[in-house]
């Protein structure tokens, strides 16, 4: 079930994300939310190397994180530990998440939805999360908002030194998908320099709703960041959906 594109970039992952002002910036909204739905018990999909798994478990939660990729695991696994409170598990996104009803939450963040590859993917994805939670239970949703992008020309979003490379991360539009380009370049070897784009989805309100009340859910809710600010298509930096199972 490895993904090798994912697992050859997991140091590269973690080097472009300041964790930190990250998780600085989220830890409200999820208290906020938290409380709101009486978490105890959640799972993190497309967990990636753990972070926000790993703070939640920090708060006194019990999560598992889920992910398709081996190596991104293995780094939770080693930064983290792992016990009956904190378990990584690898999946694939189209598998039902188990033990089904069983979670307070279930979370998909930092853009991993968008990747699903289409519309109906991502849907069946929200679909399972919506039947990993209890009756009462919350799906949280976090994708990048791809139509503030212009269409067209790369934004460069980021430049890291890190461990003898630099990284480069750059987003842009063309029509309804969104791109990532990254350069990952060594400091120490000649033609050193490799390239990768990742395609992500455009994603709209009314898809994420519509999918969500086809699964079981009852009141679904949009942001455009986690400040609980309204969306706006041309101006907010994410779209985050909560959707309550009925």
């Amino acid at each position: 079930m490895s993904n090798n594109r994912f697992d050859d970039l997991t140091d590269v992952y973690e080097a472009m994300i300041d964790w930190p002002r990250r998780l600085a910036n989220d830890e409200p909204f999820f208290r906020r939310l938290f409380e709101q739905y009486n978490v105890k018990k959640l799972v993190d999909v497309a967990c990636g190397t753990g972070r926000h798994a790993a703070m939640f478990h920090g708060w006194g939660l019990d999560v598992r994180g889920v992910d398709i990729s081996a190596n991104m695991l293995e780094r939770a696994r080693t930064q983290f530990g792992e016990s009956n409170r904190l378990k990584w598990v690898l999946r694939n996104f189209d598998q039902p998440i188990e033990p089904a009803g069983s979670y307070d939450a279930a979370l998909c963040l930092g853009n991993s939805l968008a990747l699903a590859g289409s519309v109906e993917s991502a849907g069946r994805l929200v679909g399972n999360m919506l039947a990993a939670v209890r009756p009462g239970g919350v799906v949280v949703a976090q994708v990048m908002n791809v139509w503030k992008l212009p269409d067209g020309p790369c934004i460069w979003q980021k430049i890291v030194r890190d461990q003898g490379r630099l990284i480069l991360k750059g987003v842009h539009r063309c029509g309804e998908r969104g791109f990532v380009e990254l350069i990952v370049g060594s400091l120490e070897e000649q033609d050193g320099i490799k390239t990768d784009t990742f395609q992500f989805l455009g994603l709209r309100p009314e898809e994420l709703q519509t999918s969500a009340l086809e699964h079981d859910a009852d009141e679904v809710i949009f942001f455009g960041n986690h400040q609980d600010q309204p969306y706006q298509p041309k101006s907010s930096p994410d779209l985050i959906m909560v959707a309550r199972k009925s």
